[in-house]
């Protein structure tokens, strides 16, 4: 059915709170958060963009792209979110809710592919240095980030193109922060049993087994280290934890989100609020503070452009 002879134009986003006073302090917290996000995350693309030396090495192109990634994802869903706050009518078009779920199941599907992608790199780095730079090499590099890319696309595209078919013609009120897939699915009014299961077999599925997949090839990696040298397990685990760190924050909403996608559970839009707003703020705080390169490379940054300026 064409989406134009849906009697449902719009849909209302129930957001956080219906307090003026709560929604006037998350409306500072989360456009501070996202203000810190933006900058974080633009500030680690920029780094390594032109800093050359962390440009050529391949654990700082993929950190780069995932720091787009995240990016990308905050800024799909928190303008919105902080909007709200201060409107009375938190609504959103039926194509703004397709296009936000389309983009979030894009850049979100893009994401897993790539922090596997990140979890390969390290291993290949830790377990076999002296072919690292051979196998990671720039065409393999660029290639995993554009199978990343297309990963996402197929992922949200086997959801969507459905979704966009199906008609909405009653209720129009959706339960959180921004259009969640599982939810519009309940608005339809048509059977959607067959969608939802696809919906959990993609996207909760897809979810829980990369992040079984990448916590097996990190414990692959400790052991292979532990075996080897017993004092490159500490250097192993420094360098891991802010993966693991990351891909913590990363999967674990997404797992309680869409592996049970049509419960009752109370708690899926602060779920959806720390996956949207708080994982993409806290990794540049992880790979920027915790890391000696990343400082370097702003150290160096900052004497260049302090050189260029007396140069003029």
């Amino acid at each position: 059915m064409d989406m134009m002879n849906n009697s449902v134009s719009e849909f209302v986003l129930l957001g956080l709170t219906n307090t003026w006073e709560l929604e006037i302090f998350f409306f500072c917290v989360f456009s501070l958060a996202y203000a810190v996000t933006v900058a974080g995350n633009l500030l680690i693309v920029v780094i390594i963009t032109f800093d050359s030396l962390l440009y050529s090495t391949p654990m700082y192109f993929l950190l780069g792209n995932l720091s787009f990634l995240d990016m990308s994802i905050s800024t799909i869903t928190t303008p919105k979110m902080v909007t709200d706050f201060l409107r009375e009518n938190k609504t959103i078009s039926l194509w703004g809710c397709m296009a936000q779920m389309f983009f979030l199941h894009f850049l979100g599907g893009s994401e897993m592919t790539l922090l596997i992608v990140m979890a390969v790199d390290r291993y290949i780095a830790i377990c076999k240095p002296l072919h690292y730079t051979s196998i990671m090499n720039r065409r393999v590099l660029v290639g995993s980030v554009l199978l990343s890319w297309v990963v996402g696309f197929v992922h949200t595209m086997s959801q969507m193109v459905f979704t966009i078919t199906l008609p909405f013609c009653g209720p129009n009120i959706v339960d959180n922060i921004f259009c969640d897939l599982p939810l519009v699915l309940k608005l339809a009014c048509t059977e959607t049993y067959v969608l939802e299961l696809l919906v959990i077999a993609d996207s909760g599925l897809l979810s829980f087994i990369c992040f079984t997949l990448l916590l097996i090839s990190y414990t692959v990696i400790l052991v292979t280290v532990q075996h080897q040298s017993s004092g490159g397990l500490s250097k192993a685990l420094s360098t891991l934890s802010a993966h693991i760190t990351v891909v913590t924050l990363f999967f674990g909403p997404c797992i309680f989100i869409y592996t049970w996608p049509f419960s009752s559970f109370s708690g899926d839009k602060f779920l959806s609020v720390f996956y949207s707003v708080i994982t993409p703020l806290l990794n540049p705080i992880i790979y920027t503070l915790r890391n000696q390169e990343m400082k370097a490379a702003m150290s160096r940054l900052r004497t260049q452009h302090i050189r260029s300026r007396q140069a003029f």
